[in-house]
C-alpha cells in the first residue's frame, strides 16, 4: 500500500473531472428514483450544480501506486465554506483515504479563515453519514439550496476553531 499525498488543482483539472464523473455516476444510481423528469428533478440538479467561479479549492488524494484516488472541493455558498464532491475510488476504500482527505480539506478551509465547514449528503449514502459522524461533524438543519429542492438531504457542520 502506497502513501497518499495531496495536491490542490483546478476544479476543471482533467483528473478532478474524471473523479467527479465517477461520483456523479454513483449518485445517479443511488438517487435515480428521486430524479424523475420534471420540475423537481430540475430543481435538484440546480441545487447540486457547482459553479466553477464559487470553488475555493479542489484537492486530489494521490497514491504513488495508482495516481489520483480521491477528490473533494470547497466552494463558497452564501458566505459559508461548503465541502463538495467527496469521492474515493472503490479500490481505495477502507484505507483511511477519506478521513485523510477530509482532514486536508478542513485544514485548507481553516487556512482560508473558515470558522466551520458545512456539507450536504443524501439519505442513500450511509457510508458518507458514518464517515462524517466519525470525524466529528454534527447534524444541522437542511440548508438552501437543498431545503427546498432536496428535502431528504442530510446536512452537517464541523467547527474548525
Amino acid at each position: 500500500m502506497s502513501a497518499v499525498t495531496f495536491e490542490q488543482v483546478l476544479w476543471t483539472d482533467k483528473r478532478a473531472v474524471a473523479l467527479q464523473r465517477i461520483l456523479e455516476e454513483d449518485l445517479h444510481g443511488r438517487y435515480a428514483h428521486h430524479l424523475q423528469p420534471g420540475p423537481g428533478r430540475d430543481a435538484a440538479l440546480r441545487a447540486l450544480a457547482v459553479d466553477p467561479d464559487d470553488v475555493l479549492a479542489t484537492v486530489l488524494a494521490i497514491s504513488g501506486d495508482t495516481g489520483p484516488v480521491a477528490h473533494a472541493a470547497l466552494r463558497s455558498l452564501n458566505g459559508e465554506w461548503e465541502v463538495k464532491r467527496v469521492v474515493v475510488l472503490k479500490s481505495e476504500r477502507g484505507r483511511g483515504v477519506a478521513s485523510m482527505l477530509m482532514g486536508e480539506i478542513e485544514a485548507t478551509a481553516a487556512r482560508g479563515g473558515a470558522l466551520r465547514v458545512i456539507l450536504q449528503t443524501g439519505d442513500n449514502q450511509p457510508e458518507a453519514v458514518a464517515l462524517y459522524a466519525k470525524l466529528g461533524y454534527k447534524r444541522i438543519p437542511v440548508y438552501e439550496p437543498y431545503a427546498s429542492a432536496i428535502p431528504f438531504s442530510f446536512c452537517f457542520e464541523k467547527r474548525l476553531r
